[in-house]
Parts: C-alpha cells; sequence; structure tokens
C-alpha cells in the first residue's frame, strides 16, 4: 500500500510500460476539465447578463410608471382648463347639442 502511495506520487505510472494508456486517460480528463471549466465560466456571465438585464427592467418600469402618472396629471380637465385659460379661451358654459338632420324624400 505504501509503496503504491509512492509509485503514485512520483509518477512512475506515466513512465512505466503502459504509459501511453495513461497518458491518453490523462489527456481526456484533462479535455472533460476545460470543458467543465468553460461552461462554468459561461453560465457565470449568463447569471451577471440576467441580473443586469433584471435590474434595467425594474428601472424601466419606475419610469414607465413615473411617466403615466405624468400623463394623467395632464390628461385632468382642471389642468387643461387651466392651461387654454392662460390662452384666452375658456370652456362652453352651454352644454353640447346634438343637430338633427331632416331629409326629405322626394326633394334632391
Amino acid at each position: 500500500m505504501k509503496t503504491g502511495v509512492l509509485d503514485l506520487l512520483k509518477g512512475k505510472f506515466l513512465v512505466s510500460g503502459d504509459a501511453p494508456k495513461n497518458w491518453l486517460f490523462l489527456i481526456f480528463i484533462s479535455f472533460l476539465a476545460t470543458v467543465m471549466i468553460s461552461s462554468s465560466h459561461s453560465a457565470d456571465q449568463k447569471v451577471h447578463r440576467i441580473a443586469l438585464l433584471n435590474e434595467e427592467v425594474k428601472e424601466l418600469r419606475n419610469e414607465f410608471v413615473d411617466m403615466r402618472s405624468d400623463v394623467q396629471q395632464l390628461k385632468l380637465e382642471s389642468n387643461i382648463t387651466g392651461k387654454i385659460s392662460e390662452k384666452g379661451l375658456f370652456p362652453s358654459e352651454n352644454p353640447p347639442q346634438k343637430i338633427k338632420v331632416k331629409s326629405l324624400k322626394g326633394e334632391e
């Protein structure tokens, strides 16, 4: 047992008679580790990008709510009346009336 661990630490498995088999396995393991590390970095970058986009969505939603409330304030009748009274226009005191046109069927 002790000699097996020492041989492993010294790297004798890399220079022994069946070393090419060990080298191929090590290269395969190294390739898999590289793929795993690059996949992990890619996932981390996507997580950070998603977090940034979520922050941007929150900011845009807040801006939308602010703008919508401003527009609602501008659409109020009292606000419109105040702005047009500065220009000399005033709301009508008489309510609007429907105009009915009667046509005579015999006349053209």
